[in-house]
């Protein structure tokens, strides 16, 4: 799995939208595939198991979004785009954190444009945030400006192939269900939609022999394999081999929790093993968890394993294996989180160091900005090939060139798997 600090800001989020904007009743909200067609496909960018689209806003700027199952309503990060466009707003909402207290103002624009390659969106609202508090684009490495969710998944019957990173939308009654159902490759789950976000069952068993059956949450914007909520039923239980650890970021700042490993995870056809599981501190907990019962979420780790089709309309998630459904599950061995910095996301700053871990034992600090790993220059890298590098195989040396207060120092360390 990649780097877990961004495992929660798309399910977080939700903890904060306590009032969903509503379309203007003059426009009607929803998307549209081109003139003559049933099916539309577009390309997709995959970025730590997160679906990413290109998206042109009222016609004239290009953004690019997170595709989410569990976000009810189009959500922008920060209002420049919208006052670059002289966008109009609505209302005004006071976005609360945790206490209750007010973190930060959303503005409701509404009859907006949304087209994503050619699928076309009018009438849209739009939750803006007055300032990214969440810093998606430092903490994935990539501009992401924004999360699309139930608009899409509530018009069309929606199909995401993570192998050939693409996206395809098909007009509910020209789906071909009858052939997909009689495909023995796929496997048709059942789910049940409920405040517009899908909601699967399936059964946990701990390495202590308990096992319990979970309502889990299909969160194509959570990044992690799976998430458990403690608190949701006496028969979950944090194991006693887990690390403490920075887990995500939500509008509040930063989310701390437990990582273990749970046996194995049950989904009826599906079976894995060893799932590296993340328990968040319960005053995280989303909004959602308290409105509607369940007792976590399943997320990217276990989807970008298959091709995926998601039909709300029948109540299905119909499930396709790929060449990746047989990785194992990692977690962080360095130890390190890393942020992008500066105008090309090009700076690589250190931002957490999990006690006890390699990069503590070798004496790496918070502040410091890596120059070089492995030798390699780090402006020419991604933070997706930074994390990859630090999540490659056990045992393997890293040697860091790194600028601390104004010095360069040089640090070495092993990978190390610790749960």
């Amino acid at each position: 799995m990649n780097n877990l600090k961004k495992a929660l800001v798309a399910v977080i989020i939700n903890f904060f939208l306590l009032i969903s904007p509503v379309a203007d009743a003059q426009n009607r909200l929803g998307f549209n595939l081109p003139e003559g067609k049933t099916k539309y496909t577009v390309p997709i960018e995959l970025i730590d198991n997160l679906v990413v689209v290109k998206v042109i806003l009222n016609n004239t700027l290009p953004l690019k979004f997170i595709v989410d199952t569990g976000i009810r309503t189009a959500i922008l990060m920060e209002k420049t785009f919208t006052d670059l466009l002289n966008i109009n707003y609505s209302r005004v909402i006071a976005i609360p954190g945790v206490g209750g207290k007010k973190l930060i103002d959303g503005y409701i624009a509404t009859n907006v444009s949304l087209d994503i390659n050619g699928l076309k969106g009018t009438g849209h609202a739009l939750l803006v945030l007055e300032e990214d508090l969440l810093q998606l684009k430092n903490y994935l490495g990539h501009n992401i400006h924004g999360i699309l969710g139930y608009e899409l998944f509530s018009r069309f019957i929606v199909e995401i192939n993570y192998q050939n990173k693409t996206m395809t939308f098909y007009e509910p009654e020209a789906f071909a269900k009858k052939k997909i159902s009689k495909n023995k490759k796929y496997y048709a789950m059942p789910i049940t939609i409920e405040d517009t976000k899908p909601y699967c069952m399936a059964r946990v068993v701990f390495y202590d022999g308990n096992e319990v059956e979970v309502k889990l949450m299909l969160d194509t914007g959570a990044s992690h394999a799976l998430m458990l909520h403690e608190e949701s039923s006496d028969k979950i239980n944090i194991p006693d081999k887990k690390i403490r650890s920075h887990l995500g970021r939500g509008l509040g700042g930063d989310i701390y929790g437990e990582i273990a490993r749970v046996q194995m995870l049950d989904l009826d056809k599906f079976q894995f093993n060893h799932v590296i599981a993340i328990y968040p501190d319960k005053q995280f907990y989303d909004q959602d968890f308290r409105k509607i019962y369940r007792n976590g979420t399943l997320g990217g780790g276990i989807f970008y394993r298959f091709k995926i089709i998601f039909n709300f309309m029948d109540g299905h998630v119909y499930m396709k294996k790929n060449k990746k459904y047989k990785d194992p599950f990692n977690y962080n061995m360095s130890g390190i989180t890393v942020k992008a910095q500066g105008l090309y996301l090009d700076t690589f700053e250190i931002v957490d160091v999990r006690a006890n871990s390699s990069a503590h034992k070798a004496d790496i600090k918070v502040g410091d900005k890596i120059i070089r790993i492995n030798n390699h220059p780090t402006h020419s890298l991604e933070l997706a090939e930074i994390n990859g590098v630090f999540n490659s195989r056990q045992n393997r040396t890293i040697r860091l060139e790194l600028s601390r207060d104004g010095q360069i120092i040089r640090r070495k360390f092993k990978l190390a798997q610790i749960i």
